[in-house]
């Protein structure tokens, strides 16, 4: 038995590409296919530039290195960055949504190399971190920096850079008993740098 397929791609109004392949099973029952042989693709996009992604993580790097360079820390050799999400649904209060954005952040990673020595010349006590929150503007002179420092265990902090971002959205329910002023839930998004 002999199953086809064809796929026919519109690349203009007057150009199609047609591609097609075949395979034949000696030992499959003689049954009839449970695929069309015919299938319409959407034309496939075309991209006037080639991107390269070690342009962009070096332009990144150095846009993370020039913001934390000057007398006291020199610029940081980025390794990798986490990212992750807080929410705060009872309470409203800014500063939980952060300090759990962090922990989503650092909590599905280890980090051998600082400790193992993986990094010739490095040492633990060299492990640098720079913090950014996306916070919903209104709520940012509420936050506790001190507060969101503290889920870091370990590693020099160089700077906790606030931007607006997060979201208020409603939590569907307003509980007294939780501390809720009204029915609001707070989310914040971080960004945490790491390197040496």
């Amino acid at each position: 038995m002999s199953i086809c397929f064809r796929w026919v791609s519109n690349l203009s109004s007057s150009t199609t590409e047609t591609l097609s392949t075949c395979k034949t099973y000696g030992s499959l029952p003689l049954k009839p296919p449970l695929f069309s042989s015919i299938f319409h693709l959407p034309p496939r996009p075309r991209f006037q530039l080639l991107i390269r992604a070690t342009a962009a993580m070096e332009t990144d790097q150095s846009a993370v290195t020039s913001t934390t360079a000057n007398s006291t820390n020199p610029p940081m050799k980025l390794l990798f960055v986490e990212m992750g999400v807080g929410y705060d649904q009872h309470g409203q209060d800014i500063t939980s949504a952060a300090m759990r954005a962090c922990r989503d952040a650092i909590s599905s990673n280890s980090i051998p190399a600082f400790r193992r020595g993986s990094i010739p010349g490095v040492s633990f006590e060299q492990m640098k971190l720079l913090i950014k929150l996306g916070v919903p503007h209104s709520l940012q002179h509420s936050l506790d920096i001190e507060r969101v420092k503290s889920v870091f265990p370990y590693g020099k902090i160089l700077n906790v850079e606030v931007v607006d971002g997060g979201l208020v959205c409603s939590s569907g329910v307003y509980v007294e008993e939780m501390g809720d002023k009204n029915d609001d839930c707070y989310i914040v998004n971080a960004a945490v740098y790491v390197g040496y």
